[in-house]
């Protein structure tokens, strides 16, 4: 049995009257209640769910629509349920005065007074509508955020081409997560400044990938949402080309991360050709899709949230010390190992990232040579018949680094410093000696950065933090891994110039917000600083379509 009545002239958000649906669903008698707005799509809603009654037909989208499902017949449920949605309403409106003022406005015009320099719309209100206010918000030159669903793939498509046209971006629909310079934007998480910029299509992505990255000690510049739908076929990737265009021109984003689900093929391509124009590295994850190629250029392609984390974490640490390094005029690398399973790790990484294969032989200590490029483990037989080994006497290895006066198209030297019982007591004091004879002969023409790596404790004979720093003051980069030594060497050869200097939009120095919908969110904005003006929208002309197309005519 259904009863139903309708409140006249009190538009609510979809959120807060799920909530109250839940509460007054647990009344005694009742076996559910469906509170709406009195829209065209949840009348739609209500009558295939059951909770039709003929009281919804005169009902605006300005008006509440309350269903009560009962298995006895109660005549006075309809008075109870009135009384308790009005006190669940004065509740909201009393929650909404207290605390901190949030400044609201009636009229766009009003919000738009009160937050002159308002940079982004903040969309959560009914589908239907969702683009017409989104499309008021583009033509007043502002970003949107849309968290609505339920929006016609053309109304995103012609919003989408607007935003575009003027240097703006839509995010959503159906976008749950972004974070702006810190400000929360719907669903989202308080994190670390860093360097890393995201791009994801909807939410959770974004809000894992940005954890993970906070979990390995990085922080993230933005995040950027782009909707479910936006590298679908039909839209083309219309926001992540423009998402990308964003984080490009932003200086604080070193390394950009995306993830999505697999995007259309067509789109795929158009977008990873977008990413290999940047000159930043970037990760991609493709949730699902068949991985061929783990390295196409400066993109990255990983399988997990977990990975592309990682990935993007190492990344952003590699082009820390990579800004504080020379351009290199040889593109050349050259690896002058003392441990074999180094030179054998070194070489094994740097053809992966080449794309070719190590040598198979081994001879003469060659773990790779192609291309110019030359790992040697300097503790193959070849190199200690008749003389010690390079851990005990670093006098082969100084011999072969001297050499590199003349290599001049080497621009890169990778090298480790192993410590320990039985080792040199000062290895790397000998390869600061060597290291200095040849980029003074070089000169600045041919500069040459070398990059080590440490194999020790700090309770080791030569101690790690003295052999770190007396490598770190002659201008020796000093790398964790040889996975981070192998990927700043092929980034400092491989680096691009920057790219044309892109316009950096307003958006990023920091959010300037007017919220349309859920107050919650704008609630969220204002306790962590940023501004924000709360809309109090409803629609136009109580949802007559005709009659707003006419008054829309009119202004």
């Amino acid at each position: 049995m259904i009863y139903a009545f309708v409140k006249k002239g009190s538009f609510q958000d979809s959120v807060s009257l799920m909530i109250i649906s839940r509460k007054l669903s647990e009344s005694a008698d009742v076996d559910e209640v469906s509170v709406m707005m009195g829209t065209p799509a949840n009348k739609s809603l209500l009558e295939a769910t059951g909770f039709w009654h003929p009281d919804f037909a005169a009902a605006t989208p300005n008006d509440i629509c309350a269903a009560v499902r009962t298995h006895v017949e109660n005549p006075t449920i309809v008075e109870l349920m009135s009384k308790q949605l009005d006190v669940e309403l004065t509740a909201i409106a009393l929650a909404a005065s207290s605390g901190q003022r949030l400044p609201k406005a009636r009229r766009w015009q009003s919000a738009c007074d009160k937050l002159p320099d308002a940079n982004l719309l903040l969309v959560s209100v009914a589908g239907e509508y969702a683009a017409g206010v989104a499309e008021q918000g583009l033509r007043s030159g502002k970003n949107v955020m849309m968290f609505s669903d339920n929006v016609p793939v053309a109304d995103e498509i012609a919003l989408k081409q607007l935003a575009r046209e003027n240097g703006l971006i839509v995010m959503g629909p159906d976008c749950g997560t972004a974070m702006i310079a810190g400000a929360p934007l719907a669903f989202a998480n308080v994190l670390p400044k860093g360097n890393i910029g995201i791009i994801g299509a909807s939410g959770t992505g974004i809000q894992e990938l940005a954890s993970q990255i906070a979990l390995h000690g990085q922080g993230v510049s933005h995040a950027i949402g782009l909707g479910g739908r936006d590298l679908s076929a039909d839209i083309g990737g219309i926001s992540a080309l423009s998402a990308l265009e964003i984080l490009t021109a932003d200086e604080q984003s070193k390394v950009l991360a995306f993830v999505s689900k697999p995007p259309a093929p067509a789109v795929r391509q158009k977008v990873i050709a977008a990413m290999q124009t940047i000159a930043k590295p970037v990760v991609a994850l493709f949730l699902g899709a068949k991985i061929e190629q783990r390295h196409e250029g400066n993109v990255w392609l990983a399988s997990t949230l977990a990975e592309a984390a990682q990935l993007a974490v190492r990344l952003a640490s590699v082009s820390e010390v990579a800004q504080n390094q020379p351009d290199v005029a040889g593109t050349k690398i050259s690896g002058l190992y003392a441990g074999g399973t180094l030179a054998a790790e070194a070489a094994m990484l740097l053809a992966e990232q080449l794309g070719v294969e190590t040598d198979a032989h081994h001879h003469n200590g060659v773990m790779l040579n192609t291309c110019g490029h030359l790992i040697i483990d300097l503790g193959d037989d070849v190199y200690t018949l008749g003389r010690p080994h390079p851990m005990i006497d670093p006098t082969t290895r100084s011999i072969e680094i001297e050499k590199l006066i003349k290599k001049t198209d080497v621009g890169v030297l990778l090298l480790d410093v192993v410590l320990g019982f039985g080792a040199c007591s000062d290895p790397a004091g000998a390869v600061v000696d060597a290291v200095n004879k040849v980029r003074c002969a070089r000169g600045e023409q041919h500069p040459l950065v070398v990059i080590a790596t440490l194999t020790g404790t700090e309770k080791d004979p030569q101690c790690r933090s003295e052999q770190a720093d007396a490598l770190l003051n002659a201008d020796i980069v000093v790398m964790n891994t040889l996975e981070e030594a192998l990927l700043l060497a092929c980034h400092l050869i491989t680096r691009k110039p920057a790219s044309s200097v892109l316009p950096r939009p307003a958006l990023l120095d920091g959010a300037k917000v007017i919220n349309i919908g859920l107050r919650s969110f704008a609630l969220d904005l204002q306790s962590t600083g940023v501004p924000v003006v709360q809309y109090q929208w409803a629609p136009v002309a109580g949802g007559n379509a005709h009659l707003a197309s006419l008054l829309k005519q009119l202004n």
